[in-house]
């Protein structure tokens, strides 16, 4: 039994900024292994991806991450490209991966499955219900909201929203993606919406100005620190979100959890790549940045 099981394709990336263009392998999976790969916690990855790019899987395996590998014929590749403003991106899509389906992980038992879809056919939701009746389903729903039209990603709502949120136990979302699901504009609104269509732990992540978490009709406000200097956002929500569902995994409160995770967001933001911090990084920038931003 795993604490922590993440599902989610491992994708090929170009991540343009006003600086640089840079390849790199991304998508939710590989960003939040990186992310929890130096934390004490029982993790395990099941990904998808083509056979020629397996180089990648290889060295997250060099990071003591177990990987269950479902084959697929081609692997996802994404382009991200950022304007001066890191809180917005352009995407498009050339190439898509297989879905999932439960039977090549039916052997795999976690306390929280972690779901990344990229794309909104990738995980369907009769996988989300089977998995609800092993753990606890924590679900980024970026992938839900994008619909492919040539190479362009388009933003649409999530058909099958109210079908599937009631399996959800964690959620997470930006400001744009809850005002898409919800209709609401109102960071506050659109969590209670969530949560009344079944959500039991909304997380609204706003960028520079910090996340909102509602619970048990409870906001909690989580600032934003200041990083030393903006690099790379990509990853960024993924990294958060590995850092959230650690410390909820060790036991911690929510607003604990919710500061830890944008710290680890803030050490992100800094550098290329995914997050290659630990646990004391983290609690080093709560101790010493004081300069916080709270969502308004």
């Amino acid at each position: 039994m795993y604490d922590i099981c993440c599902i989610g394709h491992i994708t090929l990336d170009k991540v343009v900024t006003p600086e640089q263009v840079v390849y790199m392998a991304g998508g939710t999976s590989f960003y939040f292994s990186n992310a929890i790969s130096n934390m004490d916690i029982g993790y395990h990855l099941v990904t998808s991806l083509a056979e020629k790019e397996m180089d990648t899987v290889e060295e997250l395996r060099e990071k003591n991450i177990g990987i269950t590998v479902l084959p697929s014929v081609h692997t996802v590749y994404f382009e991200n490209i950022y304007p001066e403003n890191r809180d917005h991106r352009i995407q498009k899509v050339s190439q898509k991966a297989d879905a999932f389906g439960l039977g090549g992980m039916k052997h795999i038992h976690a306390a929280v499955y972690h779901l990344g879809p990229l794309l909104a056919d990738d995980i369907p939701v009769a996988l989300i219900k089977e998995l609800a009746a092993k753990g606890k389903v924590s679900l980024d729903v970026q992938g839900y909201l994008r619909e492919v039209r040539g190479e362009d990603v388009h933003p649409v709502d999530w058909a099958q929203k109210k079908e599937a949120l009631p399996f959800i136990h964690i959620l997470k979302a930006n400001e744009t993606e809850m005002e898409k699901l919800t209709g609401e504009s109102d960071v506050r609104e659109g969590a209670k919406t969530l949560a009344r269509w079944g959500v039991k732990e909304v997380v609204i992540t706003l960028g520079s100005k910090g996340s909102v978490i509602y619970a048990d009709d409870v906001f909690y406000d989580i600032p934003a620190f200041k990083p030393t200097a903006v690099v790379d956002a990509t990853g960024c929500g993924d990294t958060y979100m590995a850092g959230y569902l650690y410390k909820r995994s060790k036991g911690n409160a929510i607003q604990d959890a919710g500061e830890f995770a944008a710290a680890m967001a803030t050490l992100n933001i800094q550098s290329f790549g995914p997050f290659k911090g630990n646990t004391d990084d983290v609690h080093r920038l709560l101790s010493a940045n004081t300069v916080k931003v709270f969502p308004g």
